[in-house]
């Protein structure tokens, strides 16, 4: 905290205007910084990876198995997470 509040011989209202003033703009612009909106997951198909990382299915279908690429099931559906997908994108950067 930047400034410092005195207690001594101060009146309610002065405690209120001071703390409005000082304590709670800090406060807001704390919290505003810490609790970003969350962004939703996006969940893609199997041919949708293919066609983002243009490859065929069944290299997709060996990087499953290999466990290079997680991948998430619903029944007999099969979905990837973009930032996942993106983050091993960028993980295997080549320069």
């Amino acid at each position: 905290m930047s400034s410092t509040i005195q207690f001594i011989s101060t009146s309610p209202t002065d405690l209120i205007t001071e703390l409005k003033n000082s304590l709670i703009p800090e406060l807001t612009a704390q919290l505003s910084a810490q609790f970003q909106p969350k962004q939703p997951t996006e969940y893609l198909t199997r041919s949708e990876v293919c066609k983002l990382l243009k490859i065929d299915m069944s290299s997709l279908h060996r990087w499953r198995k290999e466990g290079k690429i997680p991948s998430y099931g619903l029944g007999n559906r099969v979905y990837f997470k973009r930032s996942e997908v993106e983050q091993i994108i960028n993980k295997n950067k080549l320069s």
